[in-house]
């Protein structure tokens, strides 16, 4: 029987997910759809002390919103604790581990002794054969049985052949402690073992525990995973990816107006490609990604790649899809009055979501204020009178080409130019001098309205 191809993501519930994360689950994601096979998201909340039930949400939360769906139910590490005591048992039932009894104290002087020394900080393995009389008062931790020499290699599918000596890089390390509780290095074995996961996609700091799962494989007579360990995101200074770069809470890009499409599409480029390709929806992606092909540097960081990508999808994407974003955001075009004329007239200059949001408020409210600052610069006497006679002038209109032949012959009727006329319209209109097309403005509010607020206007200019 050809096993299923398996992928997992499996975060620690410590604080909200970021985009270094997200880029993981979206990879795994993705590799396992193109191969039709299974997509698991696993919950590490073994840390009881730094566990977030609100992290947890969040996490599902952000998988959600971007559209990423995973097979069965999530699975939670602090449910299976069972199952974990059942392998440590199994283990030194066969001598592959032992109780080692070593004091804190001891445990110190040794470290203190190493360093000394200049020596590798590591177990001494007094224990590993130890049959006397256990010391009284010690709640032992459980160790495994390390090779100690020799070279622990495996193919990886981004960086190549790795090795790694024993001797110079593992001890007989702790799987479970003196409360009883396991390691990470022990749970992610038994899980990923027990859950079938076939291909392991994760960072490249995760590179260093691999040869100690790949030690719990062995012992354990577990399949070794195909791993795929992925270089780090880097600000564009070329540091470590910080929340001064960007590497925030996924769904804050949310409340920041970008869409998941734009966050997708810009992740799974830092680090992968496909040609010279730019723009990939998530159907393209389950079809052409591939692992093998990330990049073995660390990838950049740049929030303008990613307004750029997220400008292409306010452009492009149905209004169905932009407006259930936008109700994510508290705002609903759906009951407006020809909602989706309004939304072609805002998306072209659009950057973010929250762009549409204010230019859709601007023109679909009457100002309750006035850009001083616009007023200063653009309007004067002379153009508050044309103005007045403008709207006095206005009459059936009713699309931007008519608006726009009207104002040209009303506008070489009274020698005056275009600046003379737009930019204190635009401001009389929405409160601010900058809009889409001024005459498809005028088009939308329709004539009776836009005389009704450049009257409020001139009002508000008489009271100054």
């Amino acid at each position: 029987m050809q096993e299923i191809l398996t992928t997992r993501f499996a975060p620690s519930p410590t604080g909200y997910l970021h985009i270094g994360g997200l880029r993981t689950a979206l990879y795994s994601y993705l590799y396992a759809r193109k191969n039709g096979g299974k997509f698991l998201l696993r919950i590490e909340d073994t840390d009881l002390k730094r566990n977030s039930k609100e992290a947890t949400k969040a996490i599902i939360e952000a998988f959600k919103w971007c559209g990423l769906d995973y097979d069965g139910e999530v699975c939670y590490q602090s449910q299976r604790s069972a199952i974990y005591q059942q392998y440590i048992q199994k283990l030194l039932d066969e001598g592959k581990a032992y109780y080692c009894y070593m004091s804190k104290e001891e445990l110190e002087e040794l470290r203190k002794d190493q360093e000394a020394k200049k020596e590798r900080p590591r177990y001494d393995g007094r224990y590993r054969d130890f049959k006397g009389t256990p010391p009284q008062g010690i709640k032992p931790v459980v160790r495994i049985k390390a090779p100690q020499n020799g070279i622990i290699s495996f193919e990886d599918g981004v960086k190549g052949r790795v090795e790694f000596k024993a001797e110079d890089i593992l001890d007989d390390f702790v799987i479970a402690r003196s409360d009883g509780s396991v390691t990470y290095n022990f749970c992610v074995v038994i899980d990923d073992a027990l859950m079938g996961v076939s291909d392991v996609i994760r960072g490249d700091d995760h590179l260093s525990n691999t040869p100690k799962q790949i030690v719990l494989y062995e012992a354990l007579g577990f399949k070794i995973p195909n791993f795929f360990h992925v270089a780090m995101i880097h600000g564009e200074d070329g540091k470590k990816l910080s929340k001064r770069h960007g590497a925030t809470d996924v769904m804050e890009y949310k409340q920041m107006g970008i869409l998941p499409q734009a966050l997708l599409n810009f992740l799974v480029r830092l680090g992968w490609g496909h040609n010279d390709d730019e723009i990939f929806s998530l159907e393209d992606l389950k079809k052409l990604f591939d692992p093998h092909h990330i990049s073995k540097s660390a990838s950049s960081y740049n929030f303008k790649k990613l307004e750029w990508l997220n400008a292409h999808y306010i452009k492009t994407l149905p209004f169905e899809e932009i407006n259930s974003q936008l109700k994510g955001l508290g705002f609903d075009l759906s009951g407006v009055e020809k909602a989706g004329f309004l939304l072609d007239l805002l998306r072209e200059r659009a950057k973010s979501l929250l762009d549409i949001i204010n230019s859709a408020k601007s023109i679909l409210e009457i100002p309750k204020s006035y850009d001083e600052a616009a007023i200063a610069k653009f309007v004067n006497e002379n153009n508050l009178a044309l103005l007045k006679h403008f709207a006095t002038s206005l009459n059936t209109q009713n699309k931007a080409k008519e608006f726009e032949e009207f104002s040209t012959q009303f506008l070489e009727q009274n020698e005056a130019k275009l600046k003379d006329l737009a930019q204190p319209l635009r401001i009389a209109l929405t409160g601010t001098a900058v809009s889409p097309s001024i005459f498809e403005v005028l088009e939308f509010l329709g004539v009776k309205e836009c005389k009704e607020r450049i009257e409020i206007f001139l009002q508000n200019r008489k009271q100054q």
